[in-house]
């Protein structure tokens, strides 16, 4: 059996270096655990940064893999197959009413989902107002992607910086801010593209009055409002789609992370406007709503539904964020808590990165993000007993109490 030392040192030696990676090798996961190289066990609060929302090796998932696998694994969209079609209509069915008769498409990643979504904001804003509809409005401090028309909606320097010149036509608001919004919004804005709750960017909330803004300027404007939740989606807030959390209905949401299970599948949903306004030929995909994918991901909505794993998010989450609060209000290191559900992330005035670095001794995954945040992102299965493992663990390392007010 390979080592370590062994396995690490093939990658830096053939593999293109875009990750500073954690000293362990993975090789198995059972529910909310995972095993390394030797054996050790691990409490996963990471999920695959929200991918593995029912765990590892969950058997309903194994079994489905294993019966489409010796079926049939791809096939062109050239081509109908059983299950993109019942796909589509389940995640429009699921979106609900608000989002009227809406129509899906499939792609391979998240990144590629808020591609076709801007692609598909253009088309319907060239056919309103020309080729000056053209404008896009995004967020600071947001993430989309790593492709150039995801990274040109990214608010962040450290991802941007090399890689320009990215798309032009794109403004920045900060987060909340109602007046910056106002004034960037005009006829020439085809897209208003948000997270309604950052994930990379340290699990930050839009308020509700900021997405109800978005929503009245996009009516007015004629503007395709876009919801990114490929990290928040699909459950994570505790309802199928976050916008259901907020009370504001998009015209496009963007969803990728845990629609299959671990394989890799993204889409966007639109309502017919803006469905509409594409064409065969306009747009493509060659793995994305494969058989495979749609079956996984078909079975993975089935299991949300029938294992009631929405009221367990809504429940384990509410607990995570008392236990988190409670730490904050223990321990000198941690400031304050932020997001709800199974997407949350406890603020700290110290590095993050050496505390989760530290947690892999005391088998628990962590995840860090911006510098000094804790990001929580557990799968869906997590119960108030492995919440306290954490916890206790974090509690450990973060050391120091806080003083008694006097």
């Amino acid at each position: 059996m390979n080592t370590f030392e062994q396995i690490a040192e093939r990658e830096r030696q053939y593999l293109l270096q875009t990750y500073n990676r954690y000293p362990i090798v993975l090789t198995r996961g059972k529910g909310v655990f995972l095993w390394d190289i030797e054996e050790k066990r691990y409490l996963d609060f990471v999920s695959g940064l929200g991918v593995n929302a029912l765990g590892h090796a969950h058997p309903r998932i194994v079994k489905a893999i294993r019966e489409q696998a010796a079926k049939l694994v791809h096939v062109s969209n050239l081509y109908y197959h059983e299950y993109q079609g019942p796909l589509a209509e389940k995640l429009c069915v699921l979106a609900g009413s608000s989002l009227g008769n809406a129509r899906a498409f499939f792609s391979n990643s998240g990144t590629e989902a808020i591609e076709g979504s801007i692609k598909l904001a253009r088309l319907a804003g060239h056919r309103v107002g020309g080729a000056a509809k053209c404008r896009l409005v995004a967020l600071e401090g947001s993430y989309h992607g790593r492709t150039f028309g995801a990274l040109s909606l990214t608010g962040q320097d450290k991802h941007r910086k090399g890689f320009e010149p990215l798309l032009e036509d794109v403004t920045f608001v900060k987060q909340n801010d109602l007046e910056g919004l106002r004034a960037a919004v005009n006829d020439n804005t085809c897209a208003i593209v948000l997270e309604p709750i950052f994930g990379e960017g340290g699990i930050y909330e839009c308020s509700v009055e900021f997405l109800q803004e978005c929503r009245a300027l996009a009516d007015r404007h004629k503007v395709a409002l876009i919801f990114d939740e490929i990290q928040c989606g699909l459950g994570r807030t505790g309802t199928i789609f976050a916008f259901q959390s907020f009370g504001v209905t998009p015209d496009i949401v963007a969803i990728a992370k845990p629609i299959a299970a671990g394989l890799p599948l993204g889409a966007f949903i639109a309502k017919e406007e803006f469905a509409s306004a594409i064409s065969p030929g306009q747009h493509g995909t060659t793995f994305g709503g494969g058989p495979l994918a749609c079956r996984i991901a078909l079975e993975f909505l089935a299991i949300v539904e029938e294992e009631k794993l929405l009221e367990n998010v809504n429940k384990v989450g509410a607990y995570l964020h008392q236990e988190l609060q409670g730490l904050v209000e223990k321990r000198a290191a941690a400031t304050g808590v932020r997001g709800r559900g199974f997407i949350q992330g406890i603020q700290l005035e110290i590095p993050a990165r050496p505390i989760v670095d530290a947690a892999l001794a005391e088998g628990v995954l962590f995840n860090s993000t911006q510098d000094t945040v804790v990001r929580f992102l557990p799968p869906f299965l997590m119960e108030e007993k492995h919440i306290d493992k954490g916890i206790r663990v974090l509690k450990k390392l973060l050391g120091k109490k806080r003083k008694a007010a006097a």
